[in-house]
């Protein structure tokens, strides 16, 4: 197993963070119909529409929530790094701590069934961009720590400069400085 220097953990947290998040949430856009969920009666009261700068900042936003997650999880980086199933470990804790059991009544967790007004269906329709985030993020980090290749720090490089020039230039197209073609 690789050295676990501090500064590899966090690209490769930060990195894997970012791109399964950009993933996870372009399938829920695409499958999930968000911008009509989230301009419908029912989300629009606490959700940005999908064109909102805020919104198409986020990807480029999480490189910092990425950070976070590093400095978090490096103190425990050894139970899931180096046992058999860690990436099982792994998924279940970032599932567990970050969607079912959150501190607030999120959409789709456990205080959110109890506190919110929203259907069921509403809950439900989170789950599957969890599941997909949480399974990415946890196999994948592991997997690079099992097989590290260069290969992976140069797919994570291009994919990350990609993603933040993709969040850029929504930006500017959300603010009316950059037109589609």
């Amino acid at each position: 197993m690789e050295e676990h220097t501090f500064r590899t953990f966090l690209w490769r947290v930060v990195s894997i963070h970012t791109i399964v998040y950009f993933i996870a949430g372009i399938l829920a856009l695409v499958f999930m119909n968000y911008k009509e969920l989230f301009a419908g009666e029912m989300l629009s009261v606490f959700m940005r529409p999908v064109d909102s700068p805020w919104v198409a900042a986020g990807p480029a936003l999480q490189v910092f929530r990425g950070i976070l997650l590093a400095c978090i999880l490096y103190p425990f980086r050894k139970v899931f790094l180096e046992a058999s199933y860690g990436w099982l470990t792994l998924w279940l804790l970032v599932l567990g701590l970050s969607f079912v059991s959150t501190i607030g009544p999120t959409v789709g967790s456990f205080e959110g069934f109890i506190y919110t007004k929203f259907p069921i269906p509403y809950h439900l329709l989170a789950i599957p961009e969890a599941v997909v985030y949480s399974f990415g993020f946890s196999y994948l980090l592991c997997a690079w720590y099992r097989r590290p290749r260069r290969l992976w720090a140069v797919l994570s490089i291009v994919l990350v400069a990609f993603i933040l020039l993709m969040s850029v230039m929504g930006v500017l197209s959300s603010l009316g400085i950059l037109n589609a073609a």
